[in-house]
Parts: C-alpha cells; sequence; structure tokens
C-alpha cells in the first residue's frame, strides 16, 4: 500500500516533467510480474533472434549487450572494449564510479552514449526512445565523493518487446521509494553482487527480493566465491539456472513462472 500511494503522487510528477514529445514508460506501475513459460534460451550475439525476444549477452564486468529483433544494440557500462569484433553498438551506457565502468573516449562512431552522472551540475536526465527500444535512467548517489557523488550513478530501464529489463549500475545504496517507484516493473534486471565496492550482499538480495523480477542476471561478482555466496542468499526464494552460455534469449512469452536468478558466462565478443 505504502509503494501504491507514493505512485500516486510521483504519477503527476513525472507527467508534467515529460515534454510533449516523450513517449511514457509502460514499466512505471506496481512492480508485479507477468509470469510465462520456464523457457531460457541460450544464445550466441550473432545468432538470428526471433520476433518480439530480446538477446542478453554478458560480455565483461558490468557490460552486458542487449539486442533486439529488429537490429537494435545497446552495450552497458560501456568501458570501451567489448571484443576483437567490428560491432558497434547503436548506444551506449555508462557510469563513472570506477574507471572499469566508462571510458573518456568512446568510439565517434557509437550515435549515442548515455553519461550516467551528473551534467553541468544537474542530475542525468535521458529519455531517448529509438522506436523499438526505449530507454531511462532513474539517479541514484555514490559514496566517497562528497557532494559530487551525488546521484553519481544511474540505473538504465530498457523498455524493449514488452519487457522492463534494468541494469543497475555502480549502485551504493537501496533505491529509496521514491526511486524504487520511478524505476517501476523489472522483468530483468542486471545486478552488481561483489558484496563490496557496490551495496553489500544482504542489501542487494534485499533490493532484489523487493523488485521481484522474474530473471535476475548476476554481473561485476570478481570470482566464483563472491558468486556462490550471492546465489546461497538467493536460492530460497529464487530457482538458480546456469545455461553454461554467455548469452541468453527471453520475451514475454518464455519468463519464467518462478522468480529466476540466471548465471551468464562474461565472454568478450569474437571468443565463441
Amino acid at each position: 500500500m505504502r509503494l501504491l500511494a507514493v505512485l500516486l503522487l510521483l504519477i503527476p510528477a513525472l507527467a508534467s516533467a515529460q515534454t510533449e514529445d516523450r513517449r511514457p514508460s509502460h514499466c512505471i506501475a506496481l512492480v508485479e510480474n507477468t509470469p510465462g513459460l520456464a523457457v531460457l534460451t541460450p544464445a550466441n550475439y550473432q545468432a538470428p533472434l526471433d520476433e518480439h525476444s530480446v538477446r542478453l549477452t554478458y560480455v565483461d564486468h558490468s557490460m552486458v549487450l542487449i539486442q533486439t529483433a529488429g537490429g537494435l544494440s545497446a552495450v552497458t557500462d560501456f568501458a570501451g572494449w567489448i571484443g576483437n569484433v567490428e560491432f558497434t553498438p547503436d548506444l551506449v551506457t555508462m557510469n563513472n564510479a570506477h574507471s572499469t565502468h566508462w571510458t573518456p573516449f568512446p568510439d565517434p562512431a557509437i550515435p549515442h552514449v548515455l553519461e550516467g552522472w551528473r551534467q553541468e551540475g544537474e542530475p542525468a536526465d535521458h529519455h531517448l526512445d529509438l522506436g523499438e527500444m526505449l530507454v531511462r535512467n532513474v539517479t541514484t548517489d555514490i559514496r566517497s565523493r562528497g557532494p559530487e557523488g551525488i546521484d553519481g550513478n544511474s540505473i538504465f530501464v530498457f523498455e524493449v518487446a514488452g519487457l522492463c529489463i534494468g541494469h543497475l549500475g555502480h549502485l551504493h545504496h537501496e533505491p529509496t521509494p521514491e526511486q524504487y517507484a520511478a524505476i517501476g516493473r523489472l522483468d530483468v534486471v542486471m545486478a552488481a553482487v561483489d558484496g563490496g565496492l557496490t551495496v553489500d550482499l544482504p542489501t542487494m538480495i534485499r533490493i532484489l527480493q523487493r523488485f521481484r523480477s522474474s530473471v535476475v542476471i548476476p554481473i561485476h561478482w570478481f570470482g566464483r566465491s563472491t558468486l556462490e555466496l550471492f546465489l546461497d542468499g538467493m536460492s530460497e526464494d529464487f530457482a538458480i539456472e546456469r545455461p553454461g552460455a554467455a548469452g541468453m534469449e527471453i520475451s514475454l512469452r518464455t519468463l519464467p513462472n518462478r522468480p529466476t536468478v540466471v548465471v551468464l558466462e562474461p565472454r568478450f565478443l569474437g571468443l565463441d
């Protein structure tokens, strides 16, 4: 009930802040799932993609390649290199809490570079509508940078094929009720689970239990022992899937009935 009350208060403010040319978000709603079948399909980033599906490929660290059936591509927390391939994404997002989550010299051939930190003293405010994909952000704070840390990180939400896909970035604190409401429903969430440089594992687990996303993809895990600690903490409420691949395809139709952690194996493009 508290979330609903906060949401109802926020909706007019969010609507008034949008310009007329902004497509409204279908993810800003009560955080609830649209369960479907328990089908998780491993996939190579070069393979044909079914209509109404999305491919997610864990590249490295906090970088995940998101591809649509229509050919759009995005890379999260882009650090400058995704593999020894001739491949230019349509957009990249970046966060600068650490140098491994951004680059000061992104390839000028990338059409859209979305920086997640403050711009000219104002919070980053992205609402990029590419037709098949809508990308927006919700800012959070980062620690140990004083006033400059306010709104220093962005949670990016990718709305594509009817799915709400979130990347929590370099998250340093649990979102506030207002931030949870602005993020909205996340069918798929990519979460840093290192347990130290970002939020501690109990806090991250609590965040993911709150989102109750159909699919959780752990990233930024710095080794098997850290990953296993996270999986142990999630196993009571979430199923655990280990497809043994870097990529997976997913759609509204194939969202698992039970919230599921899917462990993707990071691999730079071109190493398949």
